[in-house]
């Protein structure tokens, strides 16, 4: 019966993770509502994304062992927010705007991490979260440039994040270290070390610990 009962609770776990990590990431596709603060919104969101994919991803493919499993948890993350954008497609914004963030190569690469170092924890937590900080952000700015006109559409459709008398006049744009690719990567490889330390961590107390 308790190994009934952890085994439920922790698949339970596992969804609960999924779904969270899914709607606190679930506007970070909309770099291009927030019109001057695109690239901010996009550093900060591409941070957030590789955070909440590092520690769910590694939680989830440590607890079952088996390489792969990471890849599913980043499509079953994909699928929520398609629905999620689905449903603002039909409260009337245009299909060229919706943008859902790209999870699935940064997750692959995480497995890869795992069964090229023979499921070996500390190898995963140290390359499978810097392949995931450096590449997520990347993954994702490609992504973005797919998007039709969007500085037309940012325009047509704004959603301010500041009020008026705090939105920037002549935002300085284009130097490197405004760049939102390499911050976002170059802080999603320091911190989703952290992260997948964290996943593997979170699967220390389970009964498949406890019984090996």
């Amino acid at each position: 019966v308790m190994v009934w009962l952890r085994r439920c609770t922790h698949y339970l776990f596992i969804v609960v993770v999924a779904v969270n990590s899914t709607l606190l990431t679930i506007n970070a596709g909309d770099y291009i509502f927030y019109t001057d603060w695109a690239w901010t919104s996009f550093t900060v969101f591409s941070i957030s994304q590789t955070l909440m994919l590092a520690v769910g991803a590694t939680y989830y493919l440590t607890f079952t062992g088996v390489p792969g499993t990471a890849t599913y948890y980043g499509l079953i993350m994909t699928v929520y927010t398609w629905v999620a954008k689905g449903v603002w497609f039909a409260l009337g914004y245009p299909y060229d705007f919706i943008v859902t963030p790209i999870w699935l190569p940064s997750a692959m690469l995480l497995d890869l991490a795992y069964w090229a170092t023979k499921r070996n924890k500390h190898s995963l937590i140290l390359f499978g979260g810097v392949l995931v900080g450096m590449s997520l952000p990347l993954f994702n700015m490609v992504n973005l440039i797919t998007v039709a006109d969007p500085l037309e559409t940012a325009f047509k459709y704004p959603r301010p994040t500041l009020p008026p008398y705090m939105t920037p006049i002549e935002p300085q744009v284009g130097k490197f270290y405004n760049s939102p690719v390499a911050l976002g990567a170059g802080a999603g490889a320091v911190l989703s070390v952290t992260f997948t330390a964290l996943g593997c961590k979170l699967n220390t107390w389970t009964y498949r610990n406890g019984m090996a």
